[in-house]
């Protein structure tokens, strides 16, 4: 049985042979949902690479003892793959981010483009950002991932063709374009990816060309069209091969 894993942050440094509390709304995830019984395997992550794993020694009404068996700070991914979701409407954009998050994505840019047609605007940007987060947040947990994606303000498309620069190669998914994913190469001097992903109406000409103008490169995934949901899924496990993660 693969132990579930935990957010917490630690006060002191974790070590083995020491023991740890988990509380808040974790602890009482754990104690209350999960079921945790004493004895049994768990993990603990800051969501910044730690992964501590021990077995449960003591529960309280919302918390729980963990007797530390081990504890590693694994690297970094080589290539940090951000996805760059259109807003979307009804879940499709929650559940991209979900599903990228699962396959190792490492940052979340929520792109408010031309043809979205979900808007965030005023209070709502803080509160839909905080909900990207949790979404993503729960995804790695479940995935077991010691690395938590971290879910940036939302861009326009001005600001989306600025940021083009900040990234090694800028993937944009077109079904129009000339060139497939799969011809793209990656070196080892590509350490920073992001794919774009437009929203259901597609993305418009006029921000095709920006983004194609300001250095990124328009990429298709075949002859199917693929939804707003799936098209970044596609892309993150195509480019999850071809940099060698499943071997």
């Amino acid at each position: 049985m693969v132990e579930p894993l935990f957010r917490t942050e630690f006060i002191t440094a974790p070590a083995a042979g020491l023991a740890v509390t988990l509380g808040g709304s974790e602890g009482k995830h754990a104690v209350n949902v999960r079921r945790m019984r004493v004895g049994e395997g768990i993990q603990l992550s800051n969501g910044k690479g730690l992964r501590v794993r021990g077995q449960v020694s003591a529960l309280g009404n919302n918390s729980l003892t963990v007797a530390i068996d081990s504890v590693e700070q694994e690297p970094a991914p080589l290539v940090g793959l951000t996805i760059v979701q259109a807003l979307a409407k009804g879940d499709r954009d929650e559940l991209a981010i979900q599903a990228a998050t699962e396959l190792g994505c490492t940052g979340v840019v929520p792109w408010q483009a031309e043809r979205s047609i979900s808007k965030w605007e005023g209070a709502k940007i803080a509160k839909s950002v905080e909900r990207w987060q949790t979404i993503v947040g729960e995804a790695a947990k479940q995935s077991l991932r010691v690395f938590e994606p971290q879910v940036s303000q939302p861009l326009g498309s001005k600001q989306l063709v600025a940021s083009v620069k900040e990234y090694d190669l800028v993937l944009v998914l077109d079904p129009t374009a000339s060139v497939g994913l799969g011809s793209v190469e990656f070196t080892d001097s590509t350490k920073s990816v992001a794919i774009v992903v437009g929203p259901e109406g597609g993305i418009s000409d006029h921000e095709l060309e920006a983004l194609e103008d300001s250095g990124a490169k328009r990429v298709h995934l075949g002859a199917p069209i693929l939804r707003t949901s799936t098209a970044g899924v596609a892309a993150i496990s195509v480019i999850q091969a071809k940099l060698g993660l499943w071997g």
